[in-house]
């Protein structure tokens, strides 16, 4: 065998080392989390069953997966409104908050005038300002889309802001020489640079907005999340109660991955 074939093969057997490593690794990944939460509900079964805890305390895992059966269609017919309440305040959110970022990037005096009081709106806790919002706009749809766009806006707002602050000064100095316009600078230069900072904002947002969701049909709905968790919680259906916590975090979690995977389309580098 020539030193040539013994050079290729050594390479193969390395990539094929790294390629086996790359799998363990993945695999790694996955079963870590999976054993870590199988682990958890088995140590939640048999602790209720052991100590005797009261269902309506705390059901055990086989009662709430049970229920999650049962009450499929009940809780799909409510899952719905409230994820329909969440992608609009998220969408009105995010986009309330990246047009004002941009006008408060091109006029330094807006962003002085208006920034404070964008800050003090998001110290009130949204416990606090839903019913104000509830008895402006009413118990209906558009309440909980303004609460749940409300708990979007600021973290969006913050770190647009930041992003589109955020291009090297050499960048600027290159377009200014170059005679770049104003709406050349912000679509080459400023927002390709604000994207992973948005991003950022997004996934908050994501799992944010079903927050706002819910404190809405808290206040005031007959239908949503929110309205059935309320509804288990008063006429002690603890099971019922586990159950649409757990699909509202897993509606999360979908959203968190909407906007995860979006990034890696756009944000390519």
């Amino acid at each position: 065998m020539t030193a040539v074939e013994n050079t290729l093969n050594v390479i193969a057997s390395d990539e094929a080392a790294e390629i086996a490593a790359a799998r363990r690794n993945r695999l790694v990944a996955i079963a870590t989390p999976v054993a870590t939460a199988a682990t958890l509900i088995f140590l939640w079964e048999a602790g209720v069953r052991v100590f005797g805890v009261p269902d309506y305390i705390a059901p055990t895992p086989s009662a709430v997966a049970s229920t999650l059966v049962e009450e499929f269609p009940q809780l799909m017919r409510n899952f719905w409104p409230t994820l329909y309440e969440s992608l609009m305040g998220f969408a009105v959110g995010n986009l309330a908050a990246v047009l004002i970022a941009v006008a408060f990037v091109h006029s330094r005096l807006a962003e002085r005038a208006f920034f404070p009081i964008a800050v003090f709106i998001n110290t009130i806790p949204i416990l606090a300002i839903a019913p104000i919002l509830v008895l402006i706009f009413g118990a209906g749809l558009t309440a909980k889309v303004v609460i749940a766009a409300l708990i979007c806006f600021f973290p969006t707002l913050v770190n647009m802001v930041r992003g589109l602050q955020a291009v090297s000064p050499q960048a600027l100095e290159l377009a200014r020489i170059l005679s770049a316009s104003k709406s050349e600078v912000f679509w080459k230069i400023r927002l390709p640079s604000s994207l992973p900072f948005l991003f950022s904002a997004l996934k908050i947002a994501a799992t944010t907005s079903v927050i706002g969701a819910i404190v809405g049909e808290w206040v005031g709905a007959d239908l949503g999340l929110g309205a059935l968790i309320i509804d288990a919680t008063f006429n002690f259906r603890s099971a019922l109660l586990y159950a649409t916590v757990f699909l509202s975090s897993g509606l999360s979690v979908l959203l968190f991955a909407a906007v995860t995977i979006a990034e890696r389309l756009v944000v390519r580098w």
